[in-house]
């Protein structure tokens, strides 16, 4: 299912798809790549939240199943590699992940479009949702505020750097 807005073309991509499985391979790398370049800055995975960049994306432009494997494979894939995010943090990481493709396909759906308020719309969503499940969780509000208090240069770097992908980088 493609609709056009804004000469933004958005796709909903099927299972059996090839595009599907080369698309989400293109962002799961994307996924990996950036959480690494990240954590070279101290507290940067902390507070750029690198991991959720490409699912915003992958979800938004090309649809469910594309930001669903995305979610459930980058941090799976970065753990097993490189130790980060650690094994304890992979349940909330994941559920953030798959909320956020929930949150970010639902919109493209009904935008038809990529506006900024919209994925703002999105990070608070997937934050705030995801926030509430991590402190029903964890039992730990703390924990479930650090997005917030800590994150939140990554939840602007999301908003507004999915926004230019989509907008400039990915228009067809």
């Amino acid at each position: 299912m493609e609709s056009n807005a804004r000469a933004i073309r958005l796709y909903s991509l099927g299972w059996r798809e090839m595009r599907t499985w080369l698309f989400a391979g293109l962002f799961i790398v994307g996924n990996i790549v950036l959480p690494q370049l990240c954590h070279l800055i101290p507290q940067g995975g902390l507070m750029l939240l690198p991991i959720y960049f490409f699912t915003l994306i992958a979800a938004y432009k090309y649809g469910l199943r594309v930001g669903l494997l995305t979610a459930l494979l980058s941090p799976l894939i970065n753990s097993v590699f490189f130790g980060m995010p650690p094994a304890a943090a992979l349940p909330i990481i994941t559920i953030k992940g798959v909320l956020l493709a929930l949150a970010a396909a639902w919109m493209a759906s009904r935008s038809k479009g990529a506006s900024l308020l919209a994925l703002i719309a999105i990070v608070l969503a997937y934050q705030l949702v995801g926030g509430l499940i991590e402190w029903a969780i964890t039992g730990s509000l703390a924990c479930a505020l650090q997005d917030w208090k800590i994150g939140y240069p990554g939840m602007i770097l999301q908003a507004v750097g999915g926004w230019l992908v989509i907008n400039l980088l990915l228009r067809k």
